[in-house]
């Protein structure tokens, strides 16, 4: 692998990249090019980091794939991971209290939703914390072996680093557009599909201030970034990065936000933006 040197863009000091529909193809794989790019510039020096709405034990297939362990921004930007050695570094949550107030809010605007939440332990399979806990009538957008199902008052009896709220039969952006204006800062609010599940964060959480949080510990200015994304949970990451990449897959709010639009997730999109200063 050589460097290119002459291709008009500064060479990033920190790249960042979505999982689902951006760095993995539609078979949820990782390509043999963007494993290669993605290795020529670790090897170059260059850390290379996850941003994914996924929660750490999900991690696990991303690291196989990649052939290597980077550090991770998980759950759109509260957890802070190291995959290989399994850590959780920080967590933020969201409180009782604030869960509590969501869900009520959620059941009169929202109804016949279904609850959920995503709690986080000392390592990504902690046994002493059931991870993924869920309403009986909370139907699942994905398969999700992980889940126990409790009560609503159970679901949000304990801090979350999300709470997840499922209403099939009507797009995520419209749930948005019914519970946002509602929510006055007391909870982050995005999705990462538009098949009715919407994810609600602590203030100010997204993937951008998870990523910002991730560039300090590795001691690099947030200001030198290349980060990758899809769906409207990346667009803080692609709007603070000196250089937002949205895949041609992306969700119209995504490409909007990033300073280009690569080819999609299964035609090497990432790679292809990578080899302008790492190819064969």
């Amino acid at each position: 692998m050589g460097l290119v040197q002459d291709n008009g863009y500064p060479k990033p000091l920190l790249i960042a990249s979505d999982v689902d529909g951006t760095l993995i193809d539609d078979d949820e794989m990782v390509s043999a090019r963007t494993r290669a790019a993605v290795h020529a510039a670790v090897a170059d020096g260059v850390p290379f980091v996850l941003a994914t709405g996924r929660p750490p034990r999900w991690i696990a297939p991303v690291v196989d794939g990649l052939g290597m362990a980077p550090m991770t921004v998980c759950a759109n930007g509260a957890v802070l991971y190291d995959s290989a050695t399994d850590r959780v570094l920080a967590a933020e949550t969201l409180s009782v209290e604030t869960l509590t107030w969501v869900a009520e809010l959620a059941k009169s605007v929202l109804p016949g939703c279904g609850l959920a939440a995503e709690r986080i332990g000392a390592t990504a399979h902690d046994a002493a914390t059931p991870q993924f806990v869920s309403s009986p009538d909370y139907e699942h957008a994905w398969l999700n072996p992980d889940d126990t199902e409790v009560s609503d008052d159970e679901v949000v009896a304990y801090p979350a680093v999300k709470l997840l709220i499922r209403l099939p039969g009507i797009a995520s952006s419209h749930m948005v557009e019914r519970l946002a204006p509602l929510l006055n800062g007391r909870a982050d609010l995005t999705y990462s599909t538009n098949n009715g599940l919407i994810e609600l964060s602590a203030p100010g959480v997204t993937k951008a201030s998870g990523l910002s949080a991730l560039a300090s510990r590795l001691g690099i200015d947030g200001g030198a970034i290349v980060a990758f994304g899809d769906m409207p949970n990346d667009v803080p990451m692609l709007s603070m990065a000196r250089h937002g990449v949205a895949v041609a897959n992306a969700h119209p709010d995504a490409i909007a936000a990033a300073d280009e639009v690569t080819t999609s997730n299964s035609a090497d999109g990432v790679a292809r933006v990578l080899e302008r200063w790492w190819a064969n």
